[in-house]
């Protein structure tokens, strides 16, 4: 399945550079419409555009292959300090509704000293 999702993805691609490649070198070097095969200069001018096009392609491929593992991995540097900030953060910072207050805590009950305790008795 995963295998297939990249085929795909790798002939969209293909299609749009193949696609863009086409408009532009036709809008580049197509100027007479008014007959059905290319003169000898619009046969030039396309061939070099092609060309053109498709190294630079290539080379910006092969560039952004070798830049690549250095991005990931500057990324993967960067989401590693956000991570031990956020827990740096977590760690100082105790949630308040946690703490115990002063104003909400519950009163001890006083002790009761039962040896002066006097019974009072209802016939006096």
């Amino acid at each position: 399945m995963a295998g297939e999702e990249q085929q795909l993805r790798n002939l969209r691609d293909f299609l749009l550079v193949y696609n863009r490649m086409t408009e532009l070198c036709f809008t580049r070097c197509a100027k007479n419409l008014n007959y059905r095969s290319l003169t000898m200069d619009e046969e030039t001018c396309l061939d070099s555009c092609a060309t053109k096009f498709i190294r630079s392609n290539h080379r910006l491929m092969a560039a952004y292959v070798g830049l690549m593992p250095s991005v990931v991995q500057r990324r993967m540097a960067d989401i590693e300090k956000q991570n031990k900030e956020l827990e740096a953060n977590a760690e100082t910072n105790v949630d308040p509704s946690l703490e115990a207050k002063p104003e909400t805590a519950i009163p001890a009950e006083p002790a009761i000293d039962t040896d002066n305790v006097s019974i009072a008795s209802g016939s006096q």
